[in-house]
């Protein structure tokens, strides 16, 4: 079984003033194991199909991870973010589904 280190990002939706959300993005870094590597082309109405990963990552969750699993919402795996299409918790580990390629909002690194 391959070994996994990355960044781990967790998105919170707050209220800054009344009526307006605002996306909150915070990475942290985890273990784990690759428990399944895969991939697949999707076909569609494009010169190019879209690639499409359902692997499998088995992180050590820390307190935080527990906590926040709902807000899990991507991992950056082989050089791309990958969404997180499912969490499964079987503790003290979290199981993380993941597939296609993550566009929305990153936490800012220095």
């Amino acid at each position: 079984m391959a070994k996994f280190f990355g960044e781990i990002g967790f998105v919170f939706t707050n209220e800054t003033v009344p009526g307006v959300w605002k996306e909150k993005v915070v990475a942290r870094n985890y273990y784990g194991d690759v428990r399944r590597d895969s991939k697949r082309y999707e076909p569609g109405q494009k010169i190019n199909d879209d690639l499409t990963i359902n692997n499998e990552l088995s992180i050590l969750a820390d307190p935080y991870a527990n906590e926040n699993f709902y807000a899990l919402r991507y991992v950056k795996w082989a050089g791309t973010y990958w969404k997180i299409n499912n969490v499964t918790v079987d503790y003290p580990r979290l199981i993380l589904t993941i597939g296609g390629v993550y566009n929305g909002p990153k936490a800012i690194t220095s």
